[in-house]
């Protein structure tokens, strides 16, 4: 029986100590875009082979990352056993229902990490990430036409379903009958547009996005960057649609890239993940035109984001763990 002596503050805090109840009870569901980051940031050292010593970094940090990978979806099936309705409230809720199928496409980023390193793993997790996402995006969808969210709820986060189905081509037309990598990538493709649509209209006439979500803007460089990714693998060709996607991408980058100014004074979010995995995007998708063109600047410009990545991500690691350590991570918000 709860004790209605006892402070409600000082009972969430010592929920939060009891790393077997608190810290699984609030486990949250975005921390898994940290999985999406770490992901990206191997897949690029993987890529930058003309540097001998960044692929073996980028492999042991694949490694790594299926390590964390597996802890994390261990701790939220734990969770899911243990704190059901604590699972449901997030898959409910407006926001954080967006985050859930950052677990299948961790599946599907570990699965092009592994493309060439262990083929038979990548097909494993290929197939489980292509499915599971595919169910969590028509749960998604169901919400999304019946449930009458209020625009205030919109951000782009929204973006992480669609840019899923946009990556399952990338390691599927290896895996499968190119039909589905098309059919995936057509899915993406026209959310993708509709959606940038209403991402104007709400942060340019309805008050912009909170602070907690403004890094969530960086969602906006992956839809056009892995898209780009995916269709110069099904096409093999750089033509003029291939240009529009990247150069899409890379005007989204510089334009969020102006609004620094906003994010370092950011206090620390979880969301700051979202920093991450964009710019692994267009990252990849900057040597992935080099190798098309064969201008050595995109080559250059891929090796400098990668410089960046690796930068941000060691910072946004570092701060997710002080919060870890300061018992601030795990924490009730609903």
């Amino acid at each position: 029986m709860k004790n209605p002596l006892t402070n409600p503050s000082e009972e969430t805090s010592n929920e939060v100590l009891d790393l077997d109840s608190g810290c699984i009870r609030n486990l949250p569901v975005p921390l898994f875009g940290s999985v999406m980051g770490l992901s990206g940031l191997s897949i690029a050292l993987l890529r930058l082979d003309t540097f001998s010593l960044l692929p073996t970094v980028g492999w042991w940090l694949l490694l790594f990352t299926t390590g964390w990978f597996a802890l994390l979806l261990v701790a939220y099936a734990s969770k899911t056993v243990r704190f059901h309705e604590r699972v449901m409230l997030e898959f409910n809720h407006p926001v954080r229902i967006h985050f859930f199928p950052a677990i299948s496409i961790s599946m599907l980023l570990l699965a092009i990490g592994y493309l060439t390193i262990n083929p038979s793993l990548s097909a494993g997790l290929w197939w489980t990430g292509a499915v599971l996402h595919f169910v969590l995006l028509l749960r998604t969808l169901r919400v999304w036409f019946f449930r009458g969210l209020p625009l205030q709820t919109y951000n782009p986060a929204w973006f992480i379903p669609v840019v899923g189905t946009l990556l399952v081509p990338i390691a599927g037309i290896q895996h499968a009958a190119v039909e589905l990598s098309w059919f995936f990538f057509s899915i993406g493709l026209v959310f993708w547009i509709a959606m940038l649509g209403m991402t104007l209209n709400r942060v340019i006439f309805h008050g912009g996005l909170p602070e907690k979500m403004l890094p969530t803007l960086f969602i906006l460089i992956a839809p056009p960057a892995v898209a780009f990714i995916a269709y110069m693998g099904l096409t093999a060709e750089l033509n003029s649609f291939a240009k529009v996607l990247y150069f899409h991408a890379l005007f989204t980058t510089v334009l969020i890239m102006t609004f620094t100014d906003r994010f370092i004074r950011l206090p620390f979010y979880l969301s700051w993940w979202a920093y991450t995995f964009p710019l692994a995007a267009i990252a990849l998708a900057s040597i992935r035109y080099h190798a098309a063109s064969e201008v050595i600047f995109f080559y250059h410009l891929g090796f400098a984001l990668t410089l960046l990545l690796s930068l941000v991500v060691l910072t946004v690691a570092y701060r997710t763990i002080r919060a870890a350590l300061n018992k601030t991570l795990c924490v009730a918000e609903m």
